[in-house]
């Protein structure tokens, strides 16, 4: 998958990034790079993600490799943190502090020329504007969650990494926050969610990065790190009016891995989809059986990360 590990252009790159603590090695060797749009980075616990966040937001120096965001060195010309912000998964948050002071408090360090209106508008971009007034004490996890994102989207920055950023939120937050990221995508920021929430993930990433034991399992697409698992069979679903009937012309040839026939379908195991493909259509004119569906049943970002991870 060397052709999709880094996309044109990268805004922040990872080159050859190792970090280990005494015995212990967190990450290994990992090479990546994020670009424009929204890209969420995966892994089970341990696997090394957290650990390559704080490497590449230059919170935590590399035991080897290099990082650059917007083609700098952040550890070197901390400059560059005008135009990144971070979400961080920890809790803490100065809880005698109003939402508007914690905002404006990034927006002054920010030397934003009116930091009480960037702080206004950022807290309204995240629906915080009835609670400004509020002491983040008196806030839910998730109402904290938004007005750390606030405060990380005060000064427009061109990078924005967030970590665990939907932990607390409740279903109707979690949607507008998922949009936000989205649509921060869509206008041209480079968006990287570390998360291990996968269904959430897939609702507003372009692109994966997934890491196993401090190294990188895949990366890209779910559709092009899917198909780049040529040694695992493609399971579809075909509805049609004749499933018996169509199992038994699919069965014995050398694409199909395996058939299961329900009522009005048929799972199938295939070997090579290209093949299938080519030859589906003209299998159920030959046998008489109308195709009503075809649809793939193992596309999912859930069950495309179980693959790479092996079930661990």
């Amino acid at each position: 998958m060397s052709d999709v590990v880094t996309p044109d252009n990268p805004t922040v790159e990872a080159r050859d990034l190792s970090r280990w603590f005494g015995q212990k090695v967190a990450v290994s060797e990992v090479t990546c790079g994020f670009g424009p749009g929204v890209t969420g980075l995966l892994g089970p616990n341990g696997a090394g993600k957290t650990t390559l966040l704080r490497m590449l937001t230059g919170l935590v120096r590399p035991s080897a490799g290099t990082v650059t965001i917007l083609g700098v060195d952040p550890r070197a010309k901390a400059d560059v943190y005008r135009n990144v912000a971070l979400v961080p998964e920890d809790e803490h948050v100065p809880g005698f502090l109003t939402a508007q002071e914690f905002v404006q408090f990034n927006a002054t360090l920010q030397r934003l020329g009116d930091p009480a209106g960037a702080a206004a508008r950022a807290l309204d971009i995240v629906d915080l504007t009835d609670v400004a007034g509020r002491d983040l004490s008196t806030f839910s996890k998730g109402m904290r969650q938004r007005a750390k994102v606030a405060s990380a989207l005060v000064h427009d920055p061109d990078v924005l990494f967030l970590d665990e950023p939907l932990n607390g939120t409740d279903p109707v937050q979690r949607a507008h926050l998922i949009k936000l990221f989205v649509d921060l995508g869509a206008q041209g920021k480079t968006v990287i969610v570390s998360s291990h929430v996968l269904g959430e993930v897939e609702r507003m990433a372009d692109r994966v990065v997934a890491m196993v034991d401090g190294r990188l399992a895949g990366v890209g697409t779910i559709t092009a790190l899917r198909n780049a698992m040529s040694d695992i069979p493609r399971k579809l679903r075909i509805e049609c009016d004749q499933p018996r009937v169509l199992a038994g012309t699919l069965i014995g040839r050398a694409y199909v891995g395996g058939v299961e026939v329900e009522d009005s379908a048929l799972n199938v195991d295939v070997l090579d989809s290209d093949v299938f493909g080519r030859e589906l259509a003209s299998i159920a004119v030959g046998g008489g059986v109308r195709l009503v569906s075809v649809e793939p049943r193992d596309e999912s970002l859930e069950s495309t990360f179980r693959y790479l991870v092996g079930g661990r």
